[in-house]
């Protein structure tokens, strides 16, 4: 029997609270993590490899929980496992708040790195098979419906927003020490909405005698092929501000409050974006997709280039809401289009691996590398510059030949 529409449609709200939960931890730990692992005596370059862990984690941990979720057709209860997992090992970060082992503090890089290994391979689940079945819900004849989707993802931004401000002043009162029981807090949210997902809306439901779809034709299509690298690239941008935007700003004599002003405006622009985008989205995914990462190259080049200057950080933070929330958006509409059925949630695992964990494990690396060489500065050059690619290898995409594309 096929599911219910206004049932489905019902079950947005629930989705919506998971990614307000879900967003709301990665804003805790994109912002504050690096302050409270510098707490812990490492320099640039290990700030940079700690950076790179969770990108690492997606260029597997996705793919698996999709591919199970995809061969057993129970994408919401694979989210709920995904989420006991990461607040099981997210409790070893409490671990070296006691004080216990010597060999922690002797060696902190290794042990955090670690855990937050273990707490990202678990957490590569969640979101991607939440968009898989969100994406289901909101589409039609094998389109995505820009305008219902963004109103579920702005939760998320929202979720964001309100943990950056929040923890904010947390921490400007209890100080950086108490991030990791703050971080357990907001998974153990996580975890509690996704008991709220219904389960009728697991997704495509397997039959065991039906051969789970390949993903080779489409991972094929050159046109794909060439959309995907430009994703990639344009994300690889991005890196510089997830994994060092709050770094740089200090090296410049920014305060506490301007770093947390910088990242209200960009979160902020993003809400709206999502909220309004059905205006403007349409079926043309490849020149939102060049529109975006020439965007992001101009944003990068202003941040480079002024970004001691409150004004000017500020306007560029501000066009977030092109060079992300646009981009995000297409990208998935891009997902949509080629992995649909059965490969919808291994082709949200590819978005988060090549799309994040790629470029997250070289922007990490690399940004940390350059960091210690050049300054930080120089990182979000080489962001301008990534980002200009990207855009290229979109127009590529454009201009080849795209069956699915009308």
């Amino acid at each position: 029997m096929p599911p219910d529409p206004h049932a489905a449609r019902r079950a947005l709200p629930a989705f919506a609270a998971l990614s307000a939960a879900y967003f709301a931890a990665l804003g805790l730990f994109n912002l504050y993590a690096p302050l409270w692992f510098k707490s812990w005596g490492l320099g640039p370059l290990g700030l940079g490899v700690l950076a790179a862990v969770p990108s690492l984690t997606r260029l597997l941990g996705p793919y698996l929980w999709g591919w199970w979720a995809d061969r057993h057709g129970e994408r919401v209860r694979w989210i709920r496992r995904a989420c006991a997992a990461t607040w099981v090992l997210a409790l070893l970060y409490l671990w070296p708040v006691s004080g216990l082992p010597l060999a922690w503090q002797a060696e902190p890089l290794f042990w955090l790195a670690a855990i937050t290994a273990g707490v990202f391979l678990s957490n590569a689940g969640i979101m991607p098979l939440g968009e898989a079945v969100v994406s289901q819900i909101v589409s039609a004849d094998g389109a995505l419906n820009a305008g219902a989707y963004g109103r579920v993802r702005v939760w998320g931004s929202v979720g964001f927003l309100c943990s950056v401000l929040g923890f904010g002043v947390w921490f400007e009162h209890m100080g950086v020490g108490t991030f990791a029981p703050a971080l357990l807090l907001i998974f153990t949210l996580v975890w509690a909405t996704s008991y709220w997902t219904p389960l009728q809306h697991d997704g495509v439901r397997a039959s065991q005698e039906e051969a789970m779809p390949s993903m080779a034709p489409v991972l094929a299509r050159p046109e794909f092929r060439w959309a995907l690298a430009g994703i990639v690239f344009t994300v690889l941008a991005h890196m510089a501000l997830y994994a060092f935007l709050s770094l740089y700003l200090t090296a410049l004599g920014h305060g506490p409050a301007v770093i947390g002003a910088a990242w209200g405006v960009s979160v902020a622009v993003e809400i709206v974006w999502f909220w309004f985008q059905g205006r403007w989205f349409g079926t043309a995914i490849h020149p939102w997709l060049i529109a975006t990462s020439l965007v992001s190259a101009f944003r990068f080049a202003l941040t480079a280039a002024a970004g001691m200057h409150l004004w000017v950080l500020l306007l560029a933070q501000a066009l977030h809401a092109l060079s992300f929330a646009a981009q995000h958006t297409a990208s998935v509409a891009l997902i949509q289009q080629h992995f649909p059925g059965r490969l919808r949630a291994r082709g949200q695992a590819l978005y988060s691996a090549v799309g994040y964990g790629v470029p997250g494990v070289l922007g990490s690396l690399g940004g940390g590398w350059l960091a210690q060489h050049l300054g930080y500065q120089s990182i979000f050059w080489a962001a301008s510059a990534s980002a200009l690619i990207g855009a290229m290898c979109a127009w590529r995409a454009m201009k080849m030949p795209n069956l699915l594309e009308k």
